[in-house]
């Protein structure tokens, strides 16, 4: 760091020293020495802040630097109780605030420049604080605490108040800021959340009101906040039940049923990332996706900021300029970033707009107007910006990098960013003090930065980048090199002459163990450097050596410390080495002596593979009695070791006289006791007059090395940054340099009071070492400077060192792997002498010298080699020549037989391991295996199985079933009981009712009632299933109508799964039997089959027979036992399993070969064939043999022959036509077999067939039991939903209750208190207007022209000096209002404003002082009033305001406590019609209901009632009906009677008119045929008889006509049915192919309304329409005209047949 430094003290307590050494003792020299801090350097990347205008402060460690921005000076003040937390500073005031990491932990606030500590504040934070931040105007100051308490907490630090605290359990804080224009608003926000904090306050209480912001989503996309707790409406589905909350349906209750969301509503929102505030109190909001937001402070909404269009030409240059930079990054490395969107880190608000950074390195400008900005690039520093803080004048912007580099920019001046500090982010990972030590020290850190301090005041004179992992550093006392270790092995030696520029002059390598420690002997000769696996190197430390590794020592344990000292009488140095004993818990110490004869003659030290050799280096070692972490030793053979297990330091003189019987063991002389605590180290300094420790609490002691007293002790560190890394002295003993492990602070530490005695001695020693190192350092410093710059890349000129060179290490086919004995050092290295390790160099140098040695030794061996070769080639050529048995096996010309032993060894274990490897699969297999089969087969009381069809794929499947537990049979046993006491109970209650009832229950309704059922258990269709049909019995359920009760329902719920479990159980009985039917049928097939081939055998017919067998899926139980015929590898069988194999297959042979030879066999076989007799079976194998002539030509054969031929032929036909006819039968027996079993089968395949149709109408009966059940469930669920929303509301209720009276107690409490505020203002306002009213009286005396000036002199008031400064300032809050509490800074202003008007200068001529003294005491009274006034004011429109929010608060929860009393009533209400309104379960056939459209009624309105009220109404109906008919027909047949008597009146009235007109047609008859025919016929009658019987014949034709015709129109009537028949079925086939051409019409009108073509054919659709209502029209006419032509013909009919009877 390139500053000053200046130690100065933070107060009393940082010189406070303690008195008493650890343990109680006393310290005697503790009041004589005492160490103080000289400088600070490092760098956090905890806030940085202005402490005003000129000067930065920021912590460091235990520490926080100041550093003036002009003189870079830097100041430290230090935390005297460890670490600095949270830090927060003010430069508008001049204070910080920081706060400690102890328990507990305190915030104190300091002064600047005094460092005066003001006050502590002590909150209840038990752990830590994590964010602190002041207000930008009043002594306001915000904290918030870490885990536990997340407790956010608004103080006034000047009068040590806590105002207001909240907490928030669980949220973490990333940033915290004040509105700089109204302190009373705190915008706090995390990676996921922004919170908007208003401070509310009533006189002199203060409250947090918590704002959450609603933020975007990823988008940038703003969407309302979507309450999940109340939703905004209420829906209600008739079956579903009402809409729910998802808390409710979570079955949540508490308050986490308020917050619930579940993970498909959450939308991932933007991340943010930096903020700041606007001069209208807004605030402008960063994010990780790019996005600027601007949020209102008031009412918390959000807005996303746009950027403003470039124009065209901009456009252009911007592209072009983001291309350019998109390339210098690629050429980097580095990744292209947008350029357009960056993600902003930090923001920084001016008057002129807002400045942003992030990680792109580049300073940002926006102008923001309305909701659009416009961007400009105003400087780029190339490294990320974490930070960017303005100066209290708002004239200078810092810009903090995460490297640890700071700029400042002018904004006025618009010029390139300046740096102003040049630290590292990285922790320190030593010090050491350059020779002479004590001008200059060195210091690294662990990403490989050098840097050089001037020791004095801590400026950083250079630094130098090694861009490599550092892991340790020392500073040659012979000269101005600094070695460094790192990581990879490499040790780097750098020149420091010039210490204004380092430079690395040259690299050693000496192996690939990384680097842990360095260590120079005192007289600068020998480098020790420590590496892992026990590698202890030694190098010359000279530069004129060229820094040559002379040897290295293996130690067998694990190393942990090493420390030298030097002999400068003997010329030896002594190298201590503490090791770690894994087997004891004891240390070891093993001492080894390095000579300068090392480094002139080192050939005679170290081996050819440069280890030194042991009688060289005369290394003793010793066993200590206690486990050690760190030791130094002596010239005295004194040791001081610090103890792990203890906290102590033990001291041992390694001499014989205080060994145990065990000589290699030491006990401590003495144990020194030590308050610290952690692992720790010891160092001792160069006189060895002091001993100092360090540990792990960051505490350094320093002790006398005699007499192990503390000479001082200092907090310079602390454990929450890990202790003390490294401390060391510097020559002389002046200064100490100390830094932490994790805090990045680097202290240097001076000596404030000291014994001179001390002084001297440290001087004259370091006087007497520079005596015998000035020589040699002048010396080796010339070689130095005269070495040139080591070169990292050849080819390039850069100064950096990329470590990725050093990670490049190919293994090349020339590597090489040496294992030495008795250090196990393997060293795998390259061929490249540049990448190649030392010890490597020295193995490949080795193995050079013997390839030459021993070159020709190596000839001959490689022509023996190829003359063996070429005999083992010969020989196994011929050993492939020779028989089988007298081959040699493979690994007989195997002559390395070491080799050979050990390939059969890998060999062997890879078998093993695979062996091992697979065994364990099979286990899992196996016990995966053991899991299935035990849930799944096992545990099965009837394992799941299947019958299939022989001919048909039809498959029937039974019903696995487990068995039930007891717990459910007993659960079944308890309901079965309940319903039977229920039943009971309903009996007696229905016998009640029939005793009081008027009506008496029929025969019928008597015996229903006694079998107490819900209703009749006759109707499927109330019952809602068919599951009696099945083995079920419904009689146990209660009746739909009945189940209101959560008890019932469940109990329901269990009586189903009973009948489902009955049904199955029935339906498996059926199963069974069908499978044990397959079973037998199969058996019968194979008796069948046997015969069907002994038939085709005789036939000699090649027929495949069909032969049924049970596959796995009906024999379920093969799948768990494997076949040797399905593994396809071929099994793997020991020595005695193969053995056994052989054996039997040797006796089976033997039994085949003596089955074979049986004489009897033979001679059956030979002379009869081998049978004794000739069946019937065998005549299809005779054979007649043709007589012995039948050679010789016909017409030789004599008649003997003729007759023997004639007799062959006559036999040889019988027996043909015998073998046909025997044929014949067996072709027909085999038919009938086939068709036996063709016919067996086709049975067994419709009883399958039959048992599949019931499987389905079982399947149907289960389903709708499931139904039941699924549906009772549901109304359960429902049920506990609303239960669990009632409980929810109830305790949101309880909450707004208990909300409601603290608001009512707050409302009642502000009243009373602004009632009594309001008399304090009344008064004080009274008393304003009596010093006004007195003023006459008071200075009456005074002439009246003076009395009326002084009067205007009295009314006048100066203005406020606050104004005119922020005016002249850049300051974008200066019109920032004041608050109440301001009202003695602001009283205070006014009267330092009233100096200037006190002065005599503006006294009247002619008016006596004394009355102008009197006259500015009586105006500074009366503005004191008018302010008093003012603020009371103020102060009273505060109390009234917050006593408004409150009211208004109360009504709100008042509102809320409405909503949720109406919404529980709600609840009871639905929780009611849930009991009532059943979803009860029909079963209707099909077609039995029909609705005249597709749309389903609306059914809310209907009630469901029982089947016997219809019933009863529609009797009484029909009664009534029937009387009414009666009467009615009463009525007519009356009605009826008068007409006939009117009618038969009327006839008499006729027939009179009748015979009167007879009477005078016989008067004037004449007389005719038949009337003379009647006349003078005597027999008229037999005549009339005659006549009719000739008519009855005629009707007789006519009747026999009459039925023919009947005849003929019932026949027509029947071709008439066939025609419907047939019309009705071409119906059917139009009304499918109707459908298919109304989904076809569908799919075009699909097609028509997405081709949008609707304006293209709308006059063909209104053509096609006018043409189907003329049709319809037409249509309608033709059915009106035939249903008048039928009346019309009707009525002829009828007049034909009235006109025409007899026809």
């Amino acid at each position: 760091m390139e500053a000053a430094g200046e130690a100065r003290s933070a107060g009393p307590a940082s010189e406070e020293l303690r008195a008493e050494a650890p343990g109680g003792r006393h310290c005697p020299s503790a009041e004589e020495a005492a160490l103080e801090v000289s400088w600070v350097q490092g760098f956090s990347k905890k806030n940085f802040g202005f402490i005003n205008n000129q000067t930065v402060c920021y912590p460091c460690g235990n520490y926080i630097l100041f550093l003036d921005i002009e003189t870079k000076k830097t100041t430290v003040l230090q935390c005297q109780t460890g670490q600095v937390g949270a830090f927060a500073a003010n430069g508008n005031s001049q204070v910080l605030a920081f706060s400690d990491r102890k328990l507990n932990p305190i915030i104190y606030i300091y002064t600047f420049p005094e460092l005066n500590k003001l006050t502590e504040l002590k909150g209840s934070a038990q752990l830590d604080y994590t964010l602190l931040a002041f207000s930008f105007t009043g002594p306001y100051l915000a904290s918030y605490s870490s885990i536990p308490e997340f407790v956010l907490s608004v103080w006034n630090w000047q009068e040590n108040i806590l105002l207001c605290s909240e907490s928030q359990p669980g949220v973490t804080a990333t940033s915290l800021s004040f509105n700089p224009m109204n302190w009373r608003q705190l915008c706090f926000f995390n990676e996921s959340s922004v919170t908007v904090w208003h401070i509310e306050r009533n006189n002199d209480e203060h409250h947090l009101k918590r704002n959450p912001v609603k933020l975007p989503d990823g988008q940038g996309s703003v969407s309302s906040r979507k309450d999940l707790f109340f939703p905004v409406s209420r829906s209600e589905d008739p079956y579903h039940g009402p809409d729910l909350p998802v808390s409710a349906i979570a079955g949540l209750i508490g308050d986490e049923a308020e917050t619930f969301m579940p993970r498909n509503y959450i939308k991932p929102s933007v991340h943010p990332t930096a903020h700041c505030w606007t001069a209208t109190s807004e605030i402008y909001m960063g994010c990780k996706e790019g996005y600027v937001l601007a949020i209102d402070a008031e009412t918390c909404s959000v807005s996303v900021l746009q950027q403003k269009p470039l124009p065209e030409y901009m456009r252009k240059i911007s592209d072009v300029v983001s291309y350019v930079r998109r390339e210098v990054q690629k050429k980097k490395g580095g990744k292209p970033k947008d350029l357009q969107k960056p993600v902003l880190f930090t923001m920084a608000f001016c008057n002129e707009g807002v400045y942003a950074a992030g990680s792109e390195g580049i300073l940002f400008f926006y102008h923001i107007k309305d909701l659009q900005y416009e961007m400009k690039i105003c400087a780029d520093i190339l490294k990320p910006i974490s930070s960017l803080i303005f100066c209290p004048d708002y004239t200078v912007l810092l810009l903090v990098t995460e490297q640890g580099t700071v700029y400042t920019y002018k904004p006025a001046h618009s010029g390139e960013a300046v740096k102003l500090l040049d630290a590292c982010s990285s922790c320190f990972l030593a010090a050491d003090f350059l020779t002479p030590g004590n001008k200059y020290c060195v210091s690294v850190t662990i990403s490989g930065e050098v840097q050089v301090w001037f020791l004095e005041d801590g400026t950083c004179l250079s630094k130098l980048n090694l861009d490599i992992e550092a892991t340790a550093m020392a500073c040659c006392p012979s000269s101005n090199s600094v070695a460094v270790g790192t990581k990879r092995g490499q040790i780097y030696f750098l020149d420091v002459t010039k210490v204004e520029a380092p430079r690395v002059v040259h690299r050693i390598f000496p192996s690939k163990f990384p680097v842990l420690s360095l260590h120079y002997d005192q007289s600068g000769q020998f480098l020790i450097a420590r590496a892992t696996e026990g590698h202890i190197f030694v190098l010359d430390a000279r530069p004129s050596k060229l820094f040559q590794v002379l040897g290295y020592v293996v130690l067998a344990d694990e190393v942990l410390d090493l420390s030298v000292v030097s002999d400068f009488k003997n010329d030896l140095v002594e190298v201590v080495v503490l090791l770690n004993v894994a087997e004891v818990q004891r240390a070891r110490l093993e001492i080894f002596c390095l000579s300068s004869a090392l480094t002139m003659d080192n050939d005679k030290y170290v081996n050819e593979q440069g280890m030194l050799n042991a009688s060289a280096i005369k290394k003793e070692q010793y066993d200590l009695d206690y486990p050690l972490s760190s030791a130094v030793r002596l010239k005295d053979n004194i040791v001081y070791g610090y103890c792990t297990c203890a906290p102590f330091i033990c001291k041992y003189h390694l001499s014989e006289e205080n060994m145990l019987e065990d000589p290699s063991v030491f006990l401590s002389e003495k144990r020194t006791p030590s308050n610290q605590f952690g692992s720790g180290f010891l160092c001792l300094s160069p006189n060895s007059r002091w001993l100092a420790s360090a540990a792990k609490d960051g505490v350094l002691f320093i002790y006398h090395t005699f007499t192990m007293d503390i000479l001082a002790e200092k907090h310079c560190h602390s454990y929450q940054g890990g202790g003390i890394r490294c401390m060391v002295f510097s020559l002389d003993g002046k200064f100490i340099l100390v830094n932490g492990e994790n805090d990045g602070a680097l202290v240097c530490l001076k000596w404030k009071k000291i014994k001179k005695i001390e002084v001297k001695e440290a001087a004259l020693h370091w006087r007497s070492l520079l005596a015998i190192l000035n020589k040699s350092t002048s010396n080796e410093n010339v070689v130095l400077k005269s070495m040139a710059e080591w070169q990292f890349d050849p080819e390039s000129t850069s100064e950096s060192l990329p470590e990725e060179k050093f990670k490049e290490a190919p293994l090349k086919s020339s590597n090489v792997e040496v294992t030495e004995e008795d250090g196990n050092v393997t060293s795998v290295y390259s061929a490249s002498t540049n990448d190649m390790t030392w010890i490597g160099q020295k193995v490949k140098k080795v193995i050079r010298e013997e390839t030459q040695r021993f070159a020709n030794q190596k000839k001959e061996l490689q022509m023996g080699i190829k003359k063996l070769r070429k005999t083992i080639q010969k020989m196994m050529h011929e050993n492939e020549q020779v028989p089988d048995i007298e081959k040699l096996e493979q690994q007989e010309f195997n002559l390395d037989i070491e080799e050979q032993e050990r390939a059969q060894a890998e060999a062997e274990q890879e078998v093993a391991r695979v062996r091992k490897k697979i065994e364990m699969e099979n286990l899992a297999n196996r016990y995966l295996q053991d899991v299935i089969k035990h849930e799944c087969w096992d545990a099965m009381c009837v394992k799941g199985r299947a019958v299939k069809c022989f001919h048909m794929a039809c498959e029937v499947k039974n019903y696995p079933l487990k068995e039930r537990s007891e717990e459910e049979l007993e659960t079944l046993e308890k309901v079965l009981r309940l319903k039977k006491i229920e039943t009971a109970d309903l009996k007696v209650q229905k016998k009640n009712l029939e005793i009081e009832s008027e009506i008496v229950l029929s025969k019928e309704e008597g015996e229903k009632a006694e079998e107490v059922t819900a209703d009749d258990t006759a109707s499927y269709c109330l019952i809602g299933s068919l599951s009696s049909q099945y083995g079920g019995d419904t009689s146990i359920l209660y009746h739909q109508w009945d189940l209101h009760t959560r008890e019932q329902k469940v109990n329901q719920i269990v009586l189903l799964k009973d009948i489902i479990y009955k049904v199955k159980t029935a339906f498996n009985k059926e199963f069974d039997i069908v499978a044990r039917q397959k079973e037998q049928e199969i058996a019968r097939v194979k008796e069948t089959n046997l015969r069907i081939r002994e038939i085709l055998a005789q036939l000699d017919l090649q027929v495949e027979v069909w032969e049924p067998a049970l596959t796995d899926d009906e024999i379920p139980e093969r799948a768990l036992i494997v076949q040797d015929s399905e593994i396809q590898v071929e099994k793997y069988l020991t020595q005695e399993e193969r053995e056994k194999a052989e054996m039997l297959a040797e006796l089976e042979i033997e039994r085949r070969l003596a089955a074979m030879d049986n004489e009897r066999l033979r001679a059956l076989n030979d002379m009869m064939g081998g049978v004794l007799e000739v069946k019937k079976e065998d005549i299809l194998k005779m054979d007649i043999p043709p007589p012995p002539f039948i050679s010789k030509p016909e017409h030789v054969w004599n008649d003997e022959e003729k007759k023997i031929f004639r007799e062959h032929e006559k036999k040889v036909k019988e027996l043909s036509e015998e073998k046909e006819k025997y044929r014949r039968a067996l072709e027909n027996e085999l038919k009938k077999l086939e068709a036996s079993i063709q016919e067996t089968t086709q049975n067994f395949d419709q009883i399958v067939c039959k048992l599949s149709e019931r499987k389905v109408k079982l399947e149907m009966v289960v389903y709708q039991e499931e139904l039941k059940i699924v549906n009772l469930v549901y109304a359960l669920m429902l049920n506990e939903e609303l239960d669990t929303r009632e409980a929810g509301l109830h305790n949101f209720l309880m909450k707004k209750e208990k909300e409601k009276v603290k608001t009512a107690r707050t409302i009642q409490t502000t009243k009373n208190k602004i009632e009594a505020y309001i008399d304090t203002y009344e008064n004080a306002k009274a008393e304003e207007k009596n010093l006004e009213c007195g003023f006459t009286k008071e200075f009456a005396d005074v002439p009246a022209n003076l009395l009326d000036e002084l009067f205007q002199l009295y009314k006048h008031r100066p203005k406020t000096p606050t104004t005119e400064m922020l005016l002249d300032t850049t300051n974008p809050y200066g019109d920032s209002s004041g608050s109440a509490e301001d009202y003695e800074g602001a009283l205070t202003l006014l009267m330092k404003a009233m100096d200037e008007l006190d002065s005599p200068e503006h006294m009247p001529n002619g008016l006596d002082p004394s009355i102008w003294e009197h006259f500015c005491l009586a105006r500074r009274n009366k503005m004191e009033s008018e302010e008093l006034v003012k603020w009371k004011a103020l102060t009273l429109a505060e109390m009234q305001a917050f006593l408004q929010r409150r009211m208004d608060d109360n009504e709100k929860i008042k509102s809320e406590i409405e909503d949720i009393f109406q919404e529980l009533t709600w609840l009871q209400e639905e929780k009611m019609k849930l009991q009532l309104n059943l979803t009860v379960q029909f079963l209707l056939r099909q077609g039995q209901v029909e609705l005249e459209s597709t749309e389903i009624p609306d059914y809310t309105d209907a009630i469901l009632i029982n089947k016997s009220v219809i019933e009863e109404l529609n009797c009484s109906i029909m009664a009534q009906g029937e009387k009414k008919i009666a009467s009615m027909v009463e009525c007519k047949d009356f009605s009826k009677g008068i007409f006939q008597l009117e009618w038969e009146h009327k006839k008499m009235r006729m027939q009179i008119e009748d015979l009167k007109q007879k009477a005078r047609d016989i008067v004037t008859l004449p007389i005719s045929k038949d009337r003379q025919l009647f006349l003078t016929v005597l027999n008229y009658d037999s005549h009339i008889a005659h006549r009719i019987s000739v008519m009855e014949q005629a009707l007789g034709i006519m009747d026999k006509l009459h039925k023919k015709n009947v005849k003929n129109r019932q026949k027509r009537i029947k071709e008439l049915e066939k025609c419907i028949s047939l019309k009705e079925q071409a119906n059917y086939e139009l009304s499918l192919e109707l459908k298919e051409m109304l989904v076809s019409v569908s799919e075009r009108r699909h097609i028509f309304e997405a081709a949008d073509t609707q304006h293209v054919s709308e006059k063909t659709v209104k053509q096609r329409y006018r043409e189907i209502l003329k049709q319809k029209h037409l249509q309608g006419l033709v059915k009106e005209q035939e249903e008048q032509f039928e009346i019309l013909q009707a009525e002829a009919e009828r007049l034909r047949s009235r006109t025409f009877p007899l026809l």
